[in-house]
């Protein structure tokens, strides 16, 4: 087996230097070119990434969770529409791969079609499948084109792809490495029956996906041909090339521009798999100097038994959704923009685990590193001229919902929905809130799907989809608002449920410069519930408000409350299947700080209770007509901060108190040791 090494897959993330023809055809472009150039390459991958969307048939991909990609010949990346920023910036490993690799034996032709999804060959995850086509201009190699999207059944020991009881690679379904699916622009047939095989739960999804890839795919390519045949092909050479050495120029000035010292951010998980316990997710120390970064990764939790581990290029990929969300978003979505950015994943770590590791939920274990960058990179840049780019971090749950059995339709199903996914809070900003229910970290241009096309599609009634209210992190400027649904299970006699989570106990995003976390995520289900027949009855009380749900229990049934990462487990009709919260975002600056009447507006808008307005931002106010009190509300926060004063303590105080805590070790059995997260024995696995 030619499995790439850690070492090898962060290497081919680097930009392969130029030959002499390429610098030629760089020299030869005329004035505007490049520019004219650039966005024509911009408005090839957007038509491709629509056709993409149109094309797909999970709820994933109907949402816009894909990316298309354009790479040169060598198969350094320089342009992407997206959807889905991680799978971008990795896609240069697995087309490097394949021209190491393959060359000769089967070939690289035009027409060729090439599937992938295995991590130890450059994935994410093996939901994530990528279609690669090479684009081939009068019989020379001159750009490949990729399409991937998270795909809705892998074959896995559980339904949708992430299993979370997965104790090895063994048990995660289809891991296939580069393939060449297809030639002469046509898919094979026996190996889109193998694929509808492995995801048989759902074979109309996966196949309908698998076409939709390579659709996109063939549609970039047949424009940069148009484009060759306009333009000559040394045009796209050189185009190709001067695309990489701008982003890279921007990219060095703009890391420049940032004071050297080195950042730290520790966040924790409370739980992998289905087992609650401390996990040190990310222990990220971020090295500026000069134009150059280096992200060190020392002290992370050991790998666990469990799918939540990530293989090195996944967490790139993820470091890679905060640097063109938010630090990068100016410049191209190129492997040039990271050729001064450094990585090093300690061995045996949850981020560079054993390849026998499973890593299906590579996205959960993930989370620790893209909240880290919110805070190593605000406490860099707030006092340059970037300072509004610095951002509190996203709600960054990644909770994934999956329902499966026999759709209303009759039709097989198995599905990772994409609402409470895609309504995730936007973390609080250095002048605004975060946004609402702004989308999904791993996706920032994703869409939230229909609801009643939710409804259409499978057996399930939303009587409830809203804002849900104290989800947010509190600050000067809050975090954006999660969102909360109920999810009954309706015109099927049974359905499936599982949820691949953690945040019930405490939460992975850390606040910036004063503000407070987002709330954590419950566990609800409630079987034999009455919903259905207090929703029929006109003389019902039932409101659909959530906390009068929650506190009064106005719905009957067997509720339960759990974390919220829950195994497969079966409802009957009628049975509210969960309380589908999306996370909210964390806060931006002392909540005292806030402007009362920017509480008295969120008040109006039940994004926060009066418990929030009372005992957080310590407003005073009418709670019937809600009209501000500004002197009493001056007066409660000059009394609170005169509380904060004695509660305070010295940080030598602290430390000493803290030292003599005692840890419940049954709680760090995923952790390491004790604090300083080492390997406590090796995994072994069969």
């Amino acid at each position: 087996m030619a499995i790439l090494s850690p070492d090898e897959k962060l290497a081919m993330i680097k930009v392969t230097p130029p030959d002499e023809r390429e610098l030629r055809s760089v020299e030869s472009l005329q004035l505007g070119d490049y520019e004219i150039g650039f966005e024509r390459t911009n408005n090839i991958l957007e038509e491709a990434m629509e056709v993409f969307v149109r094309s797909s048939r999970s709820s994933m991909g109907v949402a816009g969770d894909s990316m298309v990609a354009l790479c040169n010949a060598k198969g350094d990346l320089v342009n992407a529409a997206c959807g889905t920023f991680l799978h971008a910036i990795i896609q240069p490993i697995i087309i490097k791969y394949i021209l190491q690799n393959y060359s000769e034996n089967p070939g690289i032709k035009e027409g060729d079609i090439w599937l992938v999804n295995d991590a130890l060959y450059g994935g994410i995850h093996n939901p994530d499948v990528a279609m690669l086509m090479p684009v081939f201009y009068k019989g020379e190699l001159i750009a490949w084109t990729i399409a991937c999207s998270h795909t809705t059944e892998t074959g896995a020991s559980e339904p949708g792809g992430m299993p979370i009881n997965a104790t090895s690679r063994f048990l995660e379904g289809g891991n296939f490495p580069p393939i060449k699916v297809g030639e002469n622009y046509v898919l094979r047939e026996d190996l889109l029956e193998m694929f509808a095989a492995f995801g048989m739960r759902a074979p109309q999804m996966v196949v309908v996906d698998t076409k939709a890839r390579a659709t996109a795919a063939h549609r970039a390519v047949t424009r940069i041909v148009e484009l060759a045949d306009e333009k000559g092909v040394a045009y796209i050479i050189g185009l190709l090339r001067k695309m990489l050495i701008m982003a890279e120029e921007g990219a060095r000035k703009k890391i420049q521009s940032w004071p050297d010292g080195s950042y730290t951010s520790v966040n924790f998980s409370d739980g992998v798999g289905l087992e609650v316990g401390l996990t040190r997710s990310s222990h990220m120390v971020l090295n500026k100097k000069g134009d150059r970064l280096m992200m060190d990764f020392t002290g992370t939790s050991p790998e666990n038994p469990y799918s939540y581990n990530a293989h090195v290029q996944a967490i790139v990929g993820h470091i890679s959704n905060f640097m063109y969300g938010y630090v990068f978003h100016d410049l191209p979505i190129s492997s040039a923009t990271f050729q001064t950015i450094d990585f090093y994943f300690p061995e045996g770590s949850v981020l560079n685990p054993d390849v026998k590791a499973a890593t299906s939920c590579s996205v959960m274990i993930a989370t620790g590193v893209m909240s880290a960058m919110h805070n190593c990179f605000g406490k860099m840049m707030f006092s340059t001229k970037h300072w509004q780019d610095v951002v509190a971090s996203q709600g960054n749950a990644g909770n994934g919902q999956i329902l499966a059995g026999l759709s209303q339709w009759n039709m097989p199903f198995a599905d990772l929905l994409a609402y409470s996914l895609n309504t995730e809070g936007q973390g609080g900003r250095p002048e605004l809130d975060g946004e609402n229910a702004f989308g999904f970290p791993w996706c920032q241009y994703g869409r939230a799907p229909d609801i009643e096309e939710m409804e259409n599609d499978l057996p399930m009634l939303i009587p409830l989809s809203n804002h849900w209210k104290d989800s947010c992190g509190h600050g000067k400027y809050r975090g954006g608002s999660g969102t909360v649904q109920i999810w009954v299970a309706h015109h099927a006699p049974m359905i499936f449920f599982m949820s691949i989570a953690d945040n019930s106990k405490i939460q992975t995003p850390q606040p910036l410069f004063g503000g407070y976390a987002p709330s954590t995520v419950p566990g609800i289900s409630v079987k034999n519930a009455n919903i259905m027949e207090l929703m029929k009855d006109k003389d019902s009380q039932l409101t659909l408000d959530l906390v009068e749900i929650l506190e009064e229990k106005s719905i009957s049934g067997d509720w339960t409350n759990e974390f919220f990462g829950r195994s497969i487990r079966p409802f009957n009709e009628g049975d509210i299947i969960t309380f589908a919260f999306s996370a909210g975002g964390a806060g931006y600056g002392d909540p005292l700080d806030r402007d009362p009447e920017l509480v008295i507006k969120d008040l109006r808008s039940q994004i926060i209770s009066d418990w929030s307005a009372d005992k957080v931002y310590h407003v005073v106010y009418n709670q019937e007509s809600l009209k501000l009190d500004k002197e009493k509300t001056e007066q409660a926060r000059a009394k609170e901060r005169q509380n904060r004063i004695g509660r305070g303590k010295s940080f030598d105080v602290f430390c000493e108190d803290w030292s003599k805590e005692q840890i419940d070790e049954k709680n760090l059995r995923f952790y390491g040791t004790w604090p300083d997260a080492q390997v406590i024995e090796p995994i072994m696995r069969a």
